[in-house]
């Protein structure tokens, strides 16, 4: 085994694979740009190498930096996680050249199975079923389009060089044709240096669920079993769980046995993944195969009992696997959701700042928390928003569902806006508990995006008690007023209760319309969490506040609630209402970025969806639509600016 290892990547795997190294006895080393000399990963690793400034081309990219950092600090191995060089081949060349262990694939296997079109020719040699589609890639927007019609629409234009969403556009209609292979021709060059795109046959409700393989360098191979990632948004999975609640033991064994003859067709070793997208009716068909180790990774480690970083540790230095097919075993259910830095209510932009709160849910058996930030940590523009993976494990998966649910509840950020209620509203949804999910689900069930949740009945009875429960304590700890008969005015978004408590030690009696609850809680003021029993069952919400109010977080639900005595409630009410300023004829960016494009000029009219401007952020196009019919009365901002949340770009008359 290795003495030393450089984790060339950086916040969650990077801590990811040091907590393992060092539980192998293995010292560590990380790189770090500037923007992350502080960072957690820097904190932890033994030691921290500087390779660049913060832009991702000129430090985690640069395969001279990263191959330097290696040498000088002695390591016999890099280990790349995820992303950056973790499937460029000619990174696992150069550390070769430079007598360093790549923890990976060989680099031939990397090339082949990184380029989509050469994978789709090694998967049917292999006898792997492949998705109907073009062999080559496509010349002009007019060579798609032929391809289109002899395809049939639906069709799926992919970059060749693709990963992660990024360069793939779904196209239903010949007049969209066009501007999405322009659009997916700039992604894929601005993401990966490589423009050639393809196109394929899209399948209609399909389910991506995808195979977790591992072979060494000895000839051994096996699969792990699948994971199911059909909850997606644009592409980028959001939700992935193992097993699949879709799949039967014939497909699960068919699935496998084609994942690992793909993997010997290429001479694979270490931990890889073979994607399929599958049908309704159970047909699966290769989408690709990434030479790495998958961001959903705990999951199979949560049903199998293994450790994959371990496993490529050992692999990479010569050992045999430890492990048979016949050996893979899996328990239980595991649900992970991907935590981000971005705002649901913005149509799921990053949001960057600084994470003034931090304040992950407790680790179990049953719940898991890969992170690499910790309160003070910032998010940049320069890096995927991603905070951290939370897992929920269980016997089974409404168990599983459940816990994830609830830890969801406890996840304490700010600073920042995350996807933590929509995460919950998620694996909340009926649809979900019953396993009836696909790649369009999102879009299917939230067609207009995401919108503040309102509050059933449970979950508003719980909030009412949670503010008058916040507010009375809070107001008798501080010798300011109580109630006569311990009556409050709890105003809930547009609605208003009176709320009666009862209090004996830690047990509240609250009374609202004439019903009675039971609620135990040890909450204290200055705690944001607020955990208590109600009738039996626990729960958590999330209190700020915010002015005069009680701002409540729980299960999706984030609603405002003002608690008063009843008298100054009814002052209040006469009270006249200042209306907020009017910001209906400016088109405001709904996200930090560089403004890429402006497609429109002054005096010009627009109808309502007509392209207007296009922002780059995180590598990704986002096409700014008009809203309705107007005519282009001033343009605010140019092509190549820097735009911050909410500047205006341009304003219609």
């Amino acid at each position: 085994m290795f003495s030393k290892i450089l984790v060339a990547n950086r916040g969650e795997i990077a801590c990811r694979i040091i907590r393992t190294a060092r539980r192998l006895g293995i010292d560590t080393a990380v790189t770090v740009s500037e923007a992350d000399e502080n960072s957690l990963a820097a904190r932890i690793a033994d030691e921290a190498i500087p390779i660049g400034p913060p832009p991702a081309a000129e430090s985690y990219l640069d395969i001279d930096a990263v191959v330097a950092a290696a040498t000088q600090c002695g390591a016999e191995a890099v280990h790349p996680g995820y992303g950056f060089l973790s499937e460029n081949a000619a990174f696992a060349r150069a550390l070769d050249a430079a007598g360093v262990v790549f923890v990976g694939p060989p680099a031939d296997a990397i090339a082949v199975m990184g380029d989509k079109l050469r994978a789709k020719a090694v998967a049917i040699d292999a006898g792997v079923t492949t998705v109907p589609g073009t062999d080559d890639p496509l010349d002009d927007a007019e060579a798609a389009a032929k391809a289109a019609k002899q395809i049939g629409y639906p069709v799926m234009l992919k970059a060749a060089a693709g990963g992660g969403g990024k360069g793939m556009r779904v196209v239903t209609a010949p007049d969209d044709l066009a501007s999405a292979f322009r659009s997916a021709q700039n992604e894929a060059r601005s993401s990966f240096g490589d423009d050639r795109v393809f196109i394929e046959k899209f399948i209609e409700r399909p389910r991506h669920i995808e195979i977790q393989v591992f072979a060494d360098r000895h000839g051994n191979a096996v699969h792990l079993g699948e994971r199911e990632c059909s909850i997606q948004r644009r592409h980028q999975k959001v939700i992935e769980e193992a097993p699949s609640p879709f799949l039967d033991a014939a497909t699960r064994a068919a699935m496998g046995e084609q994942a690992v003859a793909l993997a010997r067709a290429v001479g694979y070793h270490s931990a890889g993944t073979v994607e399929f997208i599958v049908d309704p009716n159970r047909n699966f068909y290769f989408l690709e195969m990434n030479t790495r180790l998958q961001v959903e990774h705990p999951v199979t480690e949560l049903v199998t009992g293994l450790d994959l970083v371990e496993l490529m540790l050992r692999v990479a230095a010569g050992e045999k696997l430890p492990i048979a097919q016949s050996d893979v075993k899996t328990k239980g259910w595991a649900i992970e959701g991907r935590v981000y830095a971005e705002d649901p209510l913005r149509d799921f932009l990053p949001s960057i700042g600084r994470l003034t709160r931090y304040g992950p849910p407790t680790q179990s058996d049953a719940i898991r928390v890969d992170d690499g930030v910790d309160e003070g940590a910032e998010i940049t523009m320069y890096y995927d928003p991603m905070i951290a993976k939370l897992v929920g494990y269980g016997p089974d998966r409404q168990t599983a569902a459940h816990t994830l649910r609830s830890a969801l509840d406890s996840y304490y950020i700010r600073g920042v806006n995350t996807n933590l209620g929509f995460l919950a509203t998620l694996v909340s949804h009926p649809a979900f508990l019953a396993g009836e999910i696909h790649t369009n689900f999102i879009a299917q069930e939230y067609p207009d995006g995401y919108a503040l949740q309102t509050p059933d009945a449970a979950t508003r009875d719980l909030l009412l008690a949670a503010a008058a429960i916040v507010h009375a304590v809070g107001a008798d700890r501080a010798h300011l007023y109580d109630t006569a008969d311990g009556t409050w005015h709890v105003s809930l978004g547009d609605q208003a209760e009176h709320v009666r408590l009862h209090r004996e030690s830690n047990i509240f009696t609250v009374s609202i319309d004439g019903r009675s609850l039971q609620l135990t809680t040890e909450w204290m003021p200055g705690q944001p969490v607020f955990r208590c029993t109600l009738d039996g069952d626990t729960h958590t919400v999330q209190v700020d506040h915010v002015g005069p109010y009680y701002r409540l977080t729980h299960g999706g639900v984030s609603i405002d609630a003002h608690v008063l005595l009843p008298r100054i409630a009814e002052l209040l009410a006469r009270m006249p209402q200042k209306p907020p300023p009017d910001r209906s004829r400016f088109l405001l960016s709904p996200m930090p970025g560089l403004l890429t494009l402006v497609a429109v000029e002054v005096g010009q009219g627009v109808k309502a969806g007509e392209e207007l401007a296009v922002v780059e952020a995180m590598k990704m196009e986002n096409i700014l639509n008009a809203h309705r019919d107007g005519v282009v009365k001033k343009i605010h901002a140019a092509p190549g600016d820097n735009l911050a949340v909410d500047q205006a770009i341009m304003e219609f008359e």
